[in-house]
């Protein structure tokens, strides 16, 4: 039940009056001139913390057999079933949509997608051999898993980064068949927690949802593209 990144505010964008600003420019506060965006540098020293702040998050919910919504809380749960390890299903899960990202978004788009589910990967699996194999209690795995996940996806966002996700598929749903993109998304996250019942006990997937809603919370409360100075501009959604 997470919200993820997505064109809806690009397209608003491209309909914008005369006088707004340039691409590299954002509006600052009433009376005030636009601000630059990050520079390339700033870009990636954010993308090299969101990923890890998000693989902490991640590594956290694994420890405590705990799930989320989105791509991240499908490998955790395929992870469980078969053994395998978190990066390698995370990118092998994020492949046909990352696909469906470079389609919608262009190939730059894809790159930068594909370097932050490496990251996450790597560093999640960074985390497991440091820490090795531990017992967290499920609500805590749950709560503070998703939070840290949450405020990486804000540092991400704020970067014209994501780490991939459904949203591509939600988007085509809804050029395609009218759906709603936010629906479409909390539909999917909300097979992916009830899957978990398959693995996992009703309990856990219980404190799995509450996670995910705080996850989403974030989002709501904190990303509002063009609030802050510095954010990123068009090209974030929240995850639903």
């Amino acid at each position: 039940m997470t919200l993820e990144e997505g064109p809806t505010e690009r397209r608003e964008l491209e309909h914008a009056e005369p006088g707004a600003p340039a691409d590299g420019e954002q509006h600052g506060p009433a009376g005030l001139p636009p601000v630059a965006i990050h520079s390339r540098l700033e870009d990636a020293v954010a993308t090299l913390i969101g990923t890890y702040v998000a693989s902490l998050g991640v590594f956290l919910l694994h420890a405590g057999g705990a799930v989320t919504g989105g791509t991240a809380g499908l490998a955790l749960l395929l992870g469980y079933a078969s053994g395998w390890s978190f990066g390698l299903i995370f990118l092998l899960v994020n492949v046909p949509f990352l696909a469906l990202g470079v389609w919608q978004r262009g190939i730059g788009f894809g790159l930068r997608t594909l370097i932050a589910i490496g990251l996450v990967g790597g560093f999640t699996e960074l985390h497991t051999m440091l820490a090795g194999p531990m017992a967290v209690p499920s609500l805590y795995a749950a709560v503070t898993g998703n939070l840290l996940v949450g405020i990486s996806m804000l540092i991400l966002f704020r970067h014209n980064a994501s780490m991939g996700g459904l949203n591509p598929l939600a988007l085509l749903a809804q050029d395609r068949f009218g759906w709603s993109a936010g629906y479409v998304q909390l539909a999917c996250d909300v097979v992916i927690i009830a899957a978990a019942l398959a693995v996992v006990s009703p309990l856990v997937v219980l404190v799995s949802a509450f996670g995910a809603g705080l996850l989403n919370l974030v989002l709501v409360m904190n990303h509002r593209p063009g609030r802050y100075l510095g954010a990123s501009l068009p090209g974030t959604r929240h995850r639903a």
